[in-house]
C-alpha cells in the first residue's frame, strides 16, 4: 500500500471498539477498515493497521513539519543529497588533508580554473561545510521521526493483541487454512498447544481462540539500527564542537617549545634521530639509488600551562606533565591527546638571531639584540635607538596584489618590518625591512625595499657580524596531534547498528492465529520474512494435529483440508 492511509469520518468497528482516525484494522478483532475491506488481498500488517501521526487529519504546522520528516520518500532524498555532497568533496583534496597551504592560491595552482571554482564554491571544505552540516542534522531530524512515528503504533499494536480475531482477518493473511475438524473446538485448542511450544512460540489461548507467538524482538531490529545511527550522527557533528576533535599537523624543532592550538598544552622536542637502512640491509634495487629510514624518534616532553597562559606579554608558566619518546605508530598519549610522528625534516631551522645596528657609513656599531624567530619582542633597543616590531612575516611572500603576507607559520624565509626611533631620525621615526638570511636579502631585495621605504639617505643598517650569533634547530620533527573524545560514542553508535542488523537478519517475527468454531478451523499465520519457512513450520504443526496439507497450499486462499 503506497501514499497515505484514507481517513475516516467513522471509524468505530462492529466489534464496538472505537479506532483513531487512519486506523487499517481495528484494534481490537483485527477486522480490515477500508473501502476495500471485502477484497480477498493480504492485509497491509506492517504496524498491525495502527494510525500513526502522520495520517493525522488537520495537520497543524507542527504536524507539517512532523509530516515531512516522518516521509521515508524525505529521508531517502536527504541520504542521496549527501551522498552526492561527499561524492563533490572528493573531487579535489580537501583543505584539512594538507599540511600548510594557502587554499586561496593553492587550488588554481594546482588543479587551473576548476580548482579555483572548486575553492570558490566552498568544496574544498565539504564536510565542515553549513550546508552539509545541515543534511547531517535533517538526516538526523528524519530518523528519529520516523522512528517515532513508526515505532510507538507498532509498539502499541504488539502490547494489545488479542487473541479471538475476526474471520476476515484471518482468512487474509498470507498464510491462511480453512479445515473442518471432529473434535471439540477447546480440546482441539488445548491440544494443540504443545506442539506449537515445541517449535519455539509462545502460545495463548482464549476458549477456541489461539495466539502463537515467537521472536517479537526482532520487529525491533530496524528501529535499534535507528537509534545507533542517531548516536553516529551526533558524535559525528559533536567533533566540531571545540575541544571534542582535533587533527593538526605541527612542526615542533629540536630544542623549541611549541604550544598546541586550542589547548593549554606545550610540547618540546628535546632530541629528534633518525636511522637510515644501510646499503646491505636494502633490497638490492634500492641500493644506491635511495636512502630510506629505519626509524625516527622525537623525545617528547609534554608541558601544561598554569599560569599567565593567554597574555603575550609574559612568559607563560609551565609544568612537566608526561614524557614519551614517539615513534611511528607508538604516539605520546595524555587525557585523550595523542601526538603521532608522522614525518621529519633535517634542514636546519633559523631560531634566533642577534644583529647588530650599525652606521651604513662609518661602520659604527650602536648595540646588538636577540631576534627570536617565534616569540619576538615587539620593542627592542641598540644603544640609543629603539626598534619596534611592526610586522613578522615567518616565510616571506607576496599575494597577486604585490602585498606582502605570511605563507607559512614557519620561519622558511623570516621577515620583519620595524619602525626605527632615535637621535638623527624623523620624529615619527624610520621603517626598516629585515631578512635574517643572507639568501634572502638577494631574493627579495632588501636595499631596494628599505630604499622605498626610507630614501636613499638611509644610515642605519642591522647586518649579522658573524655565525656565532645565529641559532640554529638541527632538525624538525612534524607530529600529528589528535583529540577525539566523541570517536568513543562513534562506535558505541556502530555496535548498535550491528545489533540491530543481528536482530533482523537471523530472527523472523511469526505469529499464528487460530479459532475453531462450529467444527471449522480457521488459521492465519503471519512473519515480516521468510515466508516460505512459516510455511513449513504451519504444515508441520498441523501434521502434529493430525492434518495432512500441502504446503503451497497454505498461500493465501489456501483451501479445504
Amino acid at each position: 500500500m503506497s501514499g497515505r492511509t484514507p481517513l475516516f469520518v467513522n471509524t468505530k468497528c462492529e466489534c464496538g471498539h472505537q479506532n483513531p482516525a487512519g486506523t487499517v484494522l481495528c484494534e481490537a478483532c483485527g477486522k480490515p477498515l477500508q473501502d476495500n475491506a471485502d477484497s480477498g488481498d493480504p492485509l497491509e500488517m506492517r504496524y498491525d493497521g495502527m494510525a500513526r501521526r502522520s495520517q493525522k487529519a488537520n495537520p497543524g504546522v507542527i504536524d507539517r513539519v512532523w509530516n515531512f520528516f516522518s516521509s521515508v520518500k524525505i529521508a531517502i532524498y536527504l541520504i542521496v543529497l549527501t551522498l552526492l555532497g561527499s561524492t563533490l568533496g572528493t573531487i579535489f583534496p580537501q583543505e584539512s588533508t594538507f599540511l600548510n597551504i594557502d587554499p586561496s592560491t593553492y587550488y588554481k595552482q594546482s588543479y587551473g580554473t576548476a580548482g579555483e571554482i572548486y575553492f570558490r564554491l566552498g568544496l574544498s571544505h565539504t564536510y565542515e561545510s553549513w550546508w552539509f552540516i545541515t543534511l547531517l542534522v535533517m538526516i538526523g531530524a528524519s530518523l528519529v521521526i520516523c522512528s517515532l512515528d513508526r515505532v510507538l503504533p507498532l509498539y502499541k499494536a504488539l502490547h494489545r493483541q488479542n487473541i479471538r480475531k475476526h474471520r476476515r482477518f484471518l482468512t487474509r493473511q498470507k498464510v491462511v487454512l480453512v479445515s473442518k475438524i471432529a473434535e471439540d473446538s477447546d480440546a482441539w485448542v488445548a491440544g494443540a498447544v504443545q506442539p506449537l511450544k515445541k517449535q519455539g512460540y509462545r502460545v495463548m489461548t482464549d476458549g477456541s481462540a489461539l495466539l502463537a507467538e515467537k521472536h517479537r524482538f526482532s520487529r525491533w531490529g530496524p528501529y535499534i539500527i535507528h537509534i545507533g545511527l542517531i548516536i553516529f550522527l551526533l558524535a559525528v557533528l559533536a567533533r566540531g564542537l571545540p575541544g571534542l576533535n582535533m587533527d593538526q599537523h605541527l612542526a615542533f624543532p629540536q630544542g623549541d617549545i611549541i604550544h598546541i592550538p586550542d589547548t593549554s598544552y606545550y610540547l618540546e622536542n628535546e632530541k629528534f634521530t633518525v636511522e637510515f637502512y644501510k646499503d646491505e640491509e636494502m633490497p638490492e634495487e634500492f641500493r644506491g639509488k635511495k636512502v630510506l629510514p629505519k626509524l625516527y624518534e622525537t623525545k617528547a616532553v609534554l608541558y601544561e600551562c598554569t599560569a599567565d597562559c593567554g597574555d603575550p606579554s609574559k612568559e607563560p608558566k609551565l609544568t612537566k606533565v608526561d614524557s614519551h619518546a614517539i615513534q611511528v605508530n607508538d604516539p605520546l598519549s595524555y587525557k585523550g591527546m595523542k601526538a603521532y610522528q608522522f614525518d621529519y625534516d633535517l634542514t636546519p631551522v633559523l631560531r634566533s638571531v642577534t644583529p647588530k645596528l650599525v652606521n651604513s657609513a662609518t661602520g659604527e656599531s650602536y648595540g646588538s639584540f636577540k631576534l627570536e624567530m617565534k616569540n619576538s619582542q615587539r620593542s627592542l633597543a641598540a644603544g640609543p635607538y629603539t626598534l619596534e616590531l611592526k610586522e613578522k612575516y615567518m616565510e616571506f611572500g607576496l599575494n597577486e596584489e604585490g602585498r606582502p603576507i605570511s605563507k607559512s607559520p614557519y620561519p622558511n624565509a623570516p621577515a620583519f618590518l620595524f619602525l626605527i626611533k632615535g637621535p638623527n631620525l624623523p620624529a615619527d621615526g624610520e621603517q626598516y625591512f629585515y631578512f635574517p638570511k643572507q639568501n634572502d636579502k638577494a631574493e627579495f631585495q632588501q636595499d631596494a625595499i628599505n630604499d622605498k621605504l626610507g630614501g636613499e639617505e638611509r644610515f642605519l643598517e642591522l647586518e649579522v657580524g658573524d655565525m656565532s650569533g645565529v641559532d640554529f634547530s638541527e632538525s624538525t620533527s612534524y607530529l600529528n596531534i589528535r583529540v577525539d573524545r566523541a570517536m568513543p560514542f562513534v562506535w558505541v553508535g556502530a555496535g548498535i547498528v550491528m545489533l540491530g542488523l543481528v536482530l533482523g537478519f537471523y530472527w523472523q517475527h511469526r505469529r499464528i492465529w487460530l479459532t475453531v468454531d462450529g467444527g471449522e478451523l480457521t488459521l492465519g499465520a503471519h512473519t515480516n520474512k521468510n515466508w516460505f519457512g512459516l510455511r513449513r513450520e504451519v504444515k508441520s504443526f498441523l501434521e502434529k494435529m493430525n492434518i495432512s496439507v500441502d504446503e503451497k497450499s497454505l498461500e493465501n486462499g489456501g483451501g479445504q483440508a
